[in-house]
This record gives structure tokens, C-alpha cells and sequence, in this order.
């Protein structure tokens, strides 16, 4: 009985030891499919037009987003955090970073154009 528990304990830590290796072993992100995905890498250029902070929304008139196949347009984008709006006013010059989620395009990061 001993020596099926330490084989037991032996193929666990070299299982362990073997997908933790693995892990490791995988770049940190893979970039692939992003796209697809709707994940921007590169920040969009926006105009804003009217931001509404009790619903968590942004309109912009923004550039093309690459990231997504987005021709330039006005559209009203949700915010992943309400705080991206504190520091924001109508007619702000931008740069953001907009993702699919759950079947929306939300605003992951904003900064207004100095």
C-alpha cells in the first residue's frame, strides 16, 4: 500500500512539475486573433460629443478603428470603469482603446488630446 501512494505522490508531482513547465514555456499573450476578438491594441482618435455618466456611456466621433474593422462613425460606446469620464467634457479631443464584450463595444481606456 506504501508503494502505490508514493507512486501516487511521484506521478502527481511529475505531472505537476511537467504542465507548470509547459506553462512557462508559452509566450505571455498570444496576439493572434485579436482582431477577431475586437481587442485594440492601438488607440483610436475621437471627438467627444456627449457623455451621459449615470449610464455609463460616451458618445464619440472617432477615426477608424483598425482593431476592428471600424470605418469612422459617431456612436454612443459603454465604459468599462465610470471614472474614465470624471476628467472628459464635450468637444474634448481624444485617444481610446475600445474591446467587444458580451456583444457590446465598450471604451477600456480614454485620454483627452492635449
Amino acid at each position: 500500500m506504501n508503494i502505490l501512494k508514493n507512486f501516487a505522490l511521484g506521478a502527481l508531482l511529475a505531472t505537476t512539475t511537467l504542465v507548470s513547465t509547459s506553462l512557462l514555456a508559452q509566450p505571455a499573450m498570444d496576439m493572434s486573433g485579436m482582431k477577431e476578438k475586437g481587442m485594440s491594441m492601438e488607440m483610436s482618435n475621437g471627438e467627444v460629443k456627449k457623455i451621459d455618466i449615470e449610464a455609463q456611456k460616451i458618445t464619440l466621433k472617432h477615426g477608424e478603428i483598425k482593431s476592428m474593422d471600424m470605418p469612422g462613425m459617431t456612436m454612443v460606446f459603454r465604459t468599462q470603469d465610470p471614472s474614465l469620464l470624471d476628467n472628459l467634457k464635450v468637444g474634448d479631443k481624444v485617444k481610446f482603446n475600445a474591446e467587444k464584450r458580451e456583444g457590446f463595444i465598450v471604451v477600456t481606456a480614454i485620454e483627452a488630446i492635449k
